[in-house]
């Protein structure tokens, strides 16, 4: 199974697995899913280090690819037609990276590993972390 993560999930399963469920945990273990992470994840991670609201060990730049490599998860582009569809969906989330998730999980027909009860209300399919 093909999972899109939201940001706050991979940051627990690098710095604190123990926050994730048990099916979360099953999920992001198991070899034959392929864990998915947008570019509007790390751009959230970018911007909340730049602003100094999360500190990490080494660089940014270093840090990300690394364990990116380190959790086995696919970076996720984003697309034109994933930020135009935005403009669609309804007002149940009012963060910009949240609703570029929720449009990138409809319009790849992804899962969205999250504990985000907001994004139960969008047509697309979660799974509780």
């Amino acid at each position: 199974m093909r999972v899109l993560l939201d940001t706050h999930v991979w940051l627990w399963m690098v710095a604190a697995p123990e926050r994730l469920s048990k099916k979360g945990r099953s999920i992001v273990i198991a070899a034959d899913n392929e864990l998915v992470l947008s570019a509007a994840s790390t751009w959230e991670i970018a911007i909340k280090f730049a602003l100094g609201t999360l500190t990490l060990p080494e660089t940014l730049a270093a840090y990300i690819p690394r364990l990116m490599v380190r959790t086995a998860v696919t970076a996720l582009p984003v697309l034109a037609r994933h930020t135009l569809h935005v403009a669609t969906l309804p007002r149940h989330h009012r963060d910009p990276f949240d609703r570029l998730l929720v449009a990138q999980a409809q319009l790849e027909e992804l899962p969205i590993l999250t504990a985000d009860t907001a994004f139960r209300r969008y047509d697309v399919k979660t799974v509780r972390a």
